[in-house]
């Protein structure tokens, strides 16, 4: 049976949604109530941001990467160990695939999951008006998901005026408000917020943030309301025994994942069906360590923002060579992103000179001063991936597998290993590099999409271990 749970959503982003998500879990930690969270979509930094600043677990759902009998399953892995689940939305509410469906939305995830939603409304500028805005997005919730709102970048007097309206014309609760205060805004850059080790006093921030919320907003409302829709909605998901069941049987193997400030984006339940296969998860940092850890079977370098530290990367020459020498030999090895990036023979930064990097691509990437991938994306390869037991069924083509591009920087040398298409549009173009025991590319999988993509490195790593 599931847990009480809730989500927060907004019209877009900008909205609010993750300092008041992450003012609304600081709350849960006053009042000792055991929360996790879970980020509806593709971005990794606002679960970062739960997990360092807040130390709570927090994962990444997602209705493209996985159908809805995964995702559920995936909602509901170690629910049992939490009192509450509170899920941040992604962009507008009703905001899916390419802008213009329903598909992935966080209104898609709402239903799927049965989730009350907390609507967070930027009413900065707004009196009356801001019914007309609520009005709208309550006339497409079909399912009656919206339950309350919540007012933010708004005085005290201004909410006192405009919930009562609010409440008698649209019939929607209002749940409070959060006053605009810029000294906890988070700061964004190119690619989204900034990370939590860039902030200052990231942490009082929060804190500070709590504090009000917990004086303006309702909160033990909209506790109420997550446990009346666990009362009225109780289901229990179907299990997998790929997903949540035991590791592999026989000896493990050790996979080095790049982790410091340069390297952070990765998805947890990409590391879970890695562990499910044998393996065990050691983190390095190719800024501060000199080499790789010892015992290695393979390599995962993952996304981040390997532009910012190109100078300290390419001066850590012995870190450099030994990814380089280890891959050279045949260690198994996957890239995504800035990972990708750092395997190229030279990385432009954004300002200044070309510095040498890993160099097993032979190219160089510089800044390309706007997007030149945004969005889902699906891979081919040219093979297709053996299941584990019981996931077959659940993967739509065993040669394909779900990824996300989000990057400035383009590659002299993208690869032409395997195709990728946009899911709405169709556009398509080929990339990356796929070998016997390596996988590069600019697109940051999602593993459980296609579980024997990661039973295929598992079983490299092993052959290659033995």
């Amino acid at each position: 049976m599931s847990k009480p749970r809730i989500m927060f959503a907004a019209p877009k982003s900008g909205s609010g949604k993750t300092v008041l998500t992450c003012a609304f879990l600081q709350i849960m930690k006053f009042r000792g109530i055991k929360a996790r969270s879970m980020k509806c979509g593709p971005d990794y930094i606002d679960p970062m941001f739960h997990r360092k600043v807040l130390g709570i677990p927090a994962r990444n759902v997602d209705l493209f990467f996985t159908n809805e009998e995964v995702t559920k399953a995936l909602f509901h892995l170690e629910e049992e160990d939490y009192e509450l689940t509170v899920m941040e939305g992604v962009m507008g509410l009703y905001d899916g695939l390419a802008g213009v469906r329903e598909e992935a939305s966080s209104y898609h995830m709402a239903k799927t999951l049965k989730l009350p939603v907390v609507l967070i409304v930027n009413a900065k500028g707004m009196g009356r008006s801001v019914l007309a805005e609520i009005a709208g997005f309550l006339s497409m919730d079909h399912e009656k998901r919206i339950r309350g709102v919540l007012l933010n970048q708004v005085s005290k007097a201004q909410y006192e005026g405009i919930a009562p309206l609010i409440e008698k014309e649209l019939g929607i609760e209002a749940l409070g408000y959060f006053p605009g205060q810029k000294e906890i805004e988070l700061e964004s850059r190119y690619l989204g917020l900034k990370l939590p080790f860039e902030i200052d006093g990231l942490r009082a921030k929060v804190i500070e943030a709590a504090k009000q919320l917990e004086e303006s907003a309702r909160i033990d409302r909209i506790l109420q309301i997550a446990e009346e829709e666990n009362e009225k909605y109780p289901y229990a998901a179907k299990e997998f025994s790929w997903l949540s069941g035991p590791k592999e049987q026989g000896e493990s193997f050790r996979i080095g994942v790049a982790m410091d400030e340069a390297f952070c984006f990765y998805y947890e339940d990409n590391f879970r069906l890695l562990k499910n296969a044998g393996a065990e998860i050691v983190f390095f940092s190719p800024l501060h360590d000199k080499e790789l850890p010892s015992g290695l079977s393979g390599i995962l370098l993952g996304g981040g923002y390997p532009e910012m530290f190109a100078k300290e990367l390419s001066e850590n020459v012995g870190m450099r060579n030994s990814i380089k020498n280890a891959i050279s030999a045949g260690m198994p090895s996957l890239a995504e992103c800035g990972g990708f990036m750092y395997l190229h023979e030279a990385l432009n930064p954004l300002v200044g000179e070309a510095y040498p990097m890993i160099g097993v691509v032979s190219g160089s990437c510089k800044n390309a001063g706007k997007l030149i991938r945004f969005g889902y994306c699906t891979y081919r390869f040219s093979k297709e991936f053996e299941q584990p037991d019981g996931a077959a069924s659940e993967v739509k083509n065993l040669n394909e597998i779900q990824a996300h591009e989000f990057h400035y920087f383009e590659s002299t040398a993208c690869g032409e290993d395997c195709t990728a298409e946009k899911p709405v549009t169709g556009k398509s173009w080929a990339c990356g590099y796929f070998g016997e025991n390596h996988f590069w590319s600019f697109g940051h999988l999602y593993y459980p999409s296609n579980p024997g993509f990661a039973k295929w490195f598992a079983e490299r790593c092993k052959a290659y271990r033995q």
